[in-house]
This record gives structure tokens, sequence and C-alpha cells, in this order.
């Protein structure tokens, strides 16, 4: 018997469905949307719960503050817009919702250049490190939209401040339904022993093809899914440097301050080995196809067999 595989989906694509699913499990939810919400997919919860459904309009900083305010009377909170209008409001998410480690789950949609021809202006290429350096965040990448709606409800069922990043383009699922996700731990996607590729969001199926280009000329490429970026799995970071002796490290965010620089820092202080990595180089991006972006940044399965191949030739 042949099983088809299911047809790419972009991870936005899970919000508004899990929302309605926890909704409907018992989970007290409240969405405030700031007029994005068909866009992010949380519409459709508003049209399954529109007493729970609270629209700001193009007003991110209103409604993040409401969010803070929401969730101190009870409410679990999913706050949703793109991602380069949540860092409008940096200081609202900072002072009202990190500080007083409340429960509001900020999810942000249309991140990295795959949101394509919209242009540079549209293009979130620092939220990764922004949300990062927030005191009680935890920031989860999901890879494909199983592993989104996974986060969801990860953010739904643990309390405190979430930040959960999802894509406009359409990506392979790579996830069966129902996949769990736990925080602070990576998930090896395929054995290897001699370069580990540590990946998230868009670059996690492009390493997995790297690894399978590597394969086909001896070199055993280690997989590493790291959907939760903070808290950081270091303990598979440290395996993964011990058994291989050598990192690159993925995403579609600029390389100076995202996971590559987390993954730097905290090998540097355990057990350093060769390192690079496959990111947005120090520029913003242009107007272009998905596809296009991704190959003018450097972000193709055969720029990490590149970044892979000088790993191992730096190798003691």
């Amino acid at each position: 018997m042949t099983t088809t595989a299911p047809a790419p989906a972009a991870t936005r694509e899970a919000l508004g469905p899990t929302l309605i699913r926890l909704q409907n499990e018992g989970h007290d939810l409240v969405v405030v949307d700031a007029d994005l919400g068909a866009s992010t997919s949380a519409r459709r919860f508003k049209n399954e719960f529109p007493e729970r459904w609270f629209e700001f309009g193009a007003a991110e900083q209103d409604m993040f503050s409401a969010a803070a305010g929401l969730s101190t009377m009870g409410f679990t909170v999913f706050a949703s817009t793109f991602a380069v209008f949540a860092e409008h409001a940096y200081d609202q998410i900072r002072m009202n919702i990190a500080q007083p480690n409340l429960n509001v789950k900020i999810v942000i949609s249309h991140a990295g250049v795959t949101v394509g021809e919209d242009g540079a202006s549209a293009q979130s290429i620092e939220d990764i490190a922004l949300f990062s350096s927030l005191m009680n965040f935890r920031v989860i990448v999901p890879a494909d939209v199983v592993e989104a709606a996974a986060a969801h409800e990860l953010a739904a069922k643990t309390p405190g401040p979430f930040m959960i990043r999802t894509g406009r383009s359409r990506e392979r699922v790579i996830y069966p339904d129902g996949v769990r996700l736990q925080l602070g731990k990576a998930d090896m996607l395929r054995e290897g022993t001699d370069v580990t590729i540590v990946a998230i969001g868009t670059m996690v199926t492009r390493a997995l093809d790297a690894a399978e280009t590597l394969a086909n000329s001896g070199i055993q490429a280690r997989v590493l899914n790291m959907a939760s970026v903070r808290p950081l799995d270091e303990d598979a970071l440290v395996a993964a440097a011990r058994d291989t002796g050598a990192i690159v490290v993925a995403e579609e965010h600029i390389a100076l301050t995202g996971l590559g620089a987390m993954c730097a820092q905290a090998l540097a202080t355990k057990l350093p080995v060769p390192m690079e990595f496959v990111a947005v180089p120090n520029r913003y991006g242009e107007s272009g196809t998905s596809s296009e972006l991704m190959e003018i940044m450097g972000l193709t399965p055969e720029h990490i067999v590149s970044a892979a191949q000088s790993a191992i030739a730096r190798k003691r």
C-alpha cells in the first residue's frame, strides 16, 4: 500500500485551527489581533468564538498592552501579527509582558526573507535576537505546520510568555500528526558522525536535503531540529560537538545575533569545535520570490553542503 505525502503547508496555517481545538478542549483562551488575522489564520478562531476575539486594527502597541491586561484576569492570551510589526511594539512587550512574566503567547507570522515580494521593509531578520534577549520568554521556531501546531499547544499549556515564529511560504511537512514538542530539547532527525547541521524553521528541510547530498559523497551528517531556541538544548549541542567534531548552524535570520551566535556561545565555554553559519548575511532583503531570495541570501541546501565541507576540513 502506498501513502501520499502531505501537501506542503505554511507554518502560519496552524494557528487558527489549533486555537479552536484548544478552546474546545477546555482551555480558557482569548485572542487579540492587529488587523492581520486572515493572514496569520487567527481569524478562524473569531468565527467560532467571537466573544473571545478582540480586534485592535493597525495598533500593535495597544494590542500587546491589552494582551498583558487580559492575562492578569486569568486568561491565556494569544496575540498574533506579522514579525516586523511585533518589532514596532518591542517596548510594550518588554515592559508589559516580559518584565511581569505574564501569560501571553506572541505568534509572529511572515518572518524572514521568505515573505518574498513584499520587500525589505516586510522581512524580519532580527526577531529571534530581539525576543531571545527578553527575560522570561521562550522562543520557538517550528519546522513545519505540524510542529507549529505542537508549539501553539505547548505554549497554551505552559505558563508565561512565548514567542512562536511562523512563516508565509509553503514548506514540506516532515512530522506526523500529533507530534509533541519539548522545551529545551532538540530533535535528532538524522544520525551522523562526520558533521552536525543544527537548523530551525524553513532551514530544517533544507538541512535534510543537504545531509542527503553529503551522504552521496560519503559524509554522514547529523541533523538537529533546534525548534526550541530558548531554552536551548546545550546538552545536544555538546553531544554533537563530541560525536561529530564539526557544527553547521542554518537559520533564516541574520547571522550576527541569531541561533548561530547562541550555539557558538554555548560551545565556546563547553566544547569548542569548528563551526560554520548559513544565515542571512549582514544586509537587508529585497523584493523577489521566496526561492529567489533564499538563493540570494545563501540559504539553500547547496550552501549548507559547502558549509559542512568547510567545517569538516577544519577539524584537527
